[in-house]
């Protein structure tokens, strides 16, 4: 398959509220997904834990209690997917569902993201690195890494704060990932530039292009996303000729929006060789790099 050119992208500043039942929900996301493909963008993140919304779905008795909260939501995981698959097929996009906890065959919970098609398949992707705040809720590391090869081209999931750590991005872009995905939670202006930093970071190491969107918005019902600060960003490498900030596209701090970026997929493939700086390439010069690729599961969809 011809490696695609030109990526169109939109990133969700997404506001977290208390939807009273699922048809109301429905109807947000089917909105927002509207919305969003309205852009021309052909892939839409949301971010992580967009999920959590679905506990005001069920009352107090369900939304009070953070274990509770996460039993429901991930009890409700497959809807949720399939949800989002039927408004990927309506709009024609690809679509990276707000992350959520999943329960695993031996009773854990895990933060999991979901990419979906239009043609319906479906690609997921456990974070790998648990926060603090994560330790104290019970959510433990998932696997493997996931490159997934799609009609928009070959796409891995950090989420969040896996964001911060090299060496993952790294083993997804020797395993051929041209982009990378960033949904993030944070409820911090600290905690948004740190995962903001680590985006930049990872698409000037790579010479790829990383996309953020965060949950905004204040959410006193939740014990689990109360608070939720950040900006979407859609982040290149600055170099002359694709930006000279390294910033394609940037949204007002909190504000609920999608951001938008035709990302010149083409022209990063070739600063790898002919860019102002080499640091792909160069990469393997560091003391102790070893070879990442092999650490990395990929997935088709088509």
């Amino acid at each position: 398959m011809t490696a695609p050119q030109i990526l169109k992208v939109a990133s969700a500043q997404y506001p977290i509220g208390q939807p009273g039942s699922i048809s109301e929900w429905e109807d947000k996301i089917a909105t927002w997904v509207a919305a969003g493909a309205a852009t021309g963008a052909e892939l839409l993140v949301f971010p992580e834990y967009a999920a959590i919304e679905q506990a005001a779905c069920f009352g107090p008795e369900v939304y009070n209690d953070l274990t509770t909260t996460l039993e429901r939501v991930a009890h409700i995981a497959s809807e949720r997917v399939a949800f989002h698959a039927t408004l990927a097929a309506k709009h024609g996009v690809h679509i990276l569902v707000g992350s959520g906890p999943a329960k695993t065959a031996d009773g854990r919970f895990v933060n999991s993201a979901q990419l979906v098609t239009p043609s319906g398949a479906v690609g997921v992707q456990d974070k790998l690195i648990m926060t603090p705040f994560e330790h104290g809720w019970g959510v433990t590391a998932g696997a493997p890494l996931r490159v997934f090869e799609t009609a928009l081209g070959k796409i891995a999931v950090l989420i969040c704060y896996d964001s911060e750590f090299p060496l993952l991005a790294r083993a997804a872009v020797e395993a051929g990932a041209d982009v990378i995905l960033v949904p993030s939670c944070t409820e911090r202006i600290s905690g948004y530039h740190r995962v903001r930093t680590g985006s930049q970071a990872r698409a000037l190491e790579n010479t790829i292009v990383t996309v953020q969107s965060p949950t905004v918005g204040d959410a006193p019902w939740s014990p689990a996303v109360d608070f939720n600060v950040g900006a979407a960003g859609i982040y290149v490498p600055p170099e002359h000729g694709v930006s000279d900030t390294g910033v394609l596209a940037e949204g007002t701090l909190n504000e609920a929006e999608w951001v938008f970026a035709a990302v010149n997929l083409a022209a990063l493939r070739q600063l790898r060789t002919s860019g102002e700086m080499r640091n792909f390439g160069d990469w393997p010069s560091q003391p102790g790099a070893e070879p990442l690729k092999k650490t990395v599961e990929l997935v088709t969809l088509f």
